[in-house]
């Protein structure tokens, strides 16, 4: 089994498309690898895995944790949701540039977010499960987000017409770009190009 990586145009950020073997029982495909994944430069190894389930209209992000560093693996189990990611990275040649693409249950992609980057989805479907491998174990101490909607950062974030996103309460007062770069914590992401 193999799978295609793609380039986002930031670095370190990057899709997986899986190969897919469908036959009349179904499919079957790759999720993780751990031999191809070091050879492409991704992680050998998770520590965490996370799955969430949410309506329409839900947008959850932007997230990202400093100690331990966690990269993200997102991929989409049901429905469809449009995934983001931020670069935060100090000294970056694309600090503050966004990418973001839809992906679904069909479609199988995958996004690769390294540690460095702000994360986050907005559902598109009536439901989404959303799958994620962190590379770190969650502390809620040292986690922090940027606002979803940060004129400075400019996601276009494809809510569907007539639908008001929806948040949660920490979601709703997270700060902005320009406020996390203020902080301390925001060196321990250098751009290593």
């Amino acid at each position: 089994m193999a799978f295609t990586i793609t380039s986002t145009g930031i670095s370190d950020l990057l899709i997986l498309e899986p190969q897919v073997h469908v036959d009349d029982r179904g499919h079957l495909l790759e999720v993780f690898n751990g031999k191809r994944f070091a050879e492409h430069g991704l992680p050998r190894s998770f520590m965490q895995a996370n799955h969430s389930r949410s309506r329409r209209g839900v947008v959850r992000g932007l997230h990202f944790q400093w100690d331990p560093p966690m990269g993200k693996m997102m991929r989409v189990t049901t429905g469809s949701a449009f995934l983001a990611a931020v670069d935060i990275r100090q000294g970056s040649p694309t600090l503050g540039r966004w990418f973001g693409m839809e992906v679904s249950a069909e479609s199988k992609h995958q996004l690769w977010a390294p540690a460095g980057f702000a994360r986050g989805f907005c559902v598109l479907s009536e439901w989404a499960e959303v799958q994620y491998l962190g590379t770190g174990t969650y502390n809620p101490a040292c986690e922090s987000g940027i606002r979803w909607d940060d004129p400075a950062v400019g996601v276009e974030w494809p809510l569907p017409d007539g639908v008001e996103p929806v948040l949660s309460a920490k979601d709703r007062v997270a700060g902005t770009l320009a406020e996390w770069l203020a902080r301390p914590e925001a060196d321990r992401f250098e751009y290593e190009g």
